[in-house]
């Protein structure tokens, strides 16, 4: 059995908000480690039947690529499902709504550009 590493390093300032994460593991070709402004993060509990979750982002990521993060996310997460289930029905479902989502926020950033 191979053992693969995953490393999380988060620079907080001094109220112990993300200034800076960066991430590695042992198995991608990447020699240094990759930065990110934001992640998410699930375990799955079985004993408890609970998602344990690590959702952390930097003070400097913007709105926007909020957006686009949890829309590509989700996106990924109907993809997954749907590789794990076989369930179409429910993939399409999760993708119609991250859809609609986004499209949600991009009128809601329009209106909100008009109002300055």
């Amino acid at each position: 059995m191979k053992k693969s590493t995953i490393t999380i390093d988060v620079m907080t300032d001094e109220n112990r908000v993300p200034d800076s994460i960066s991430w590695s593991a042992t198995d991608t070709g990447a020699e240094n480690a990759q930065k990110a402004k934001a992640m998410m993060i699930s375990f799955w509990d079985s004993a408890d039947k609970a998602a344990l979750r690590i959702d952390l982002w930097t003070k400097d990521m913007m709105v926007d690529e909020m957006a686009d993060f949890f829309f590509q996310t989700m996106m990924t997460m109907a993809d997954t499902y749907g590789r794990a289930t076989k369930y179409k029905d429910q993939v399409e479902e999760m993708k119609t709504f991250a859809q609609d989502f986004y499209q949600k926020f991009k009128a809601k950033q329009l209106k909100e550009n008009k109002a300055d």
